[in-house]
């Protein structure tokens, strides 16, 4: 029955990649281009009964990790390289306020991840304003600040369904609420501990 959360989480075991020694610097100006490359490949908008937002491709198989807000009670459109597909969902926690979707079969260009389980408060974290009316998308970087447990907040204006990551372009976390002139966020260990107690007998 839970086969589908299984294979999310031994995915985002898999696209684990290893972590820098030693503190982190600010993330240079190559550093957030490349986030920027690694953004706009893997972004997509999901769209449910009543709200619509971002989401990030976490699965070579389409599994698109984003806010709860966005999906319906078993699927979501994911629009993605102009095409509006129908995906089912596989988590929804209105506890962590995330959703885990899961399109058609194909070849989905899935976001690196990093896994951080001591937690991302005083770590720096790049999240990409969406730009319009002819203005670009810009990432940004800040540091990220303590918040409860699980999660943690961001002084970035980002809408619910956005993707955060570290100065190499890896997925970190997911933001899940606007707080002001912040977000409050939930990294991805905390996802794979949800999809881990989902999975349990």
């Amino acid at each position: 029955m839970f086969r589908p959360l299984l294979f999310v989480l031994a995915l985002l075991c898999l696209l684990v990649t290893p972590t820098r020694a030693g503190a982190e610097a600010r993330p240079s100006r190559a550093d957030l281009q490349r986030v920027l490359e690694l953004h706009a490949r893997s972004v997509v908008r999901v769209r449910g009964p009543q709200h619509a937002g971002p989401g990030i491709i976490v699965g070579a198989d389409g599994q698109v990790l984003t806010a709860v807000a966005h999906v319906g009670p078993q699927s979501a459109q994911v629009e993605h390289a102009g095409n509006a597909l129908t995906a089912r969902v596989v988590l929804s926690s209105t506890v962590l306020q995330v959703a885990v979707v899961a399109g058609p079969q194909g070849a989905w260009p899935a976001a690196p991840v990093r896994l951080v389980p001591e937690g991302l408060a005083g770590r720096w974290v790049v999240g990409v304003t969406p730009g319009g009316k002819g203005r670009r998308d810009t990432p940004r970087a800040a540091k990220a600040k303590a918040a409860p447990a699980p999660f943690f907040d961001v002084p970035l204006t980002l809408a619910p369904g956005s993707p955060l990551y570290d100065g190499d372009g890896r997925l970190v976390a997911v933001v899940v609420e606007r707080r002001g002139k912040a977000v409050r966020a939930l990294p991805l260990s905390a996802v794979k501990a949800e999809l881990a107690s989902a999975d349990a007998p």
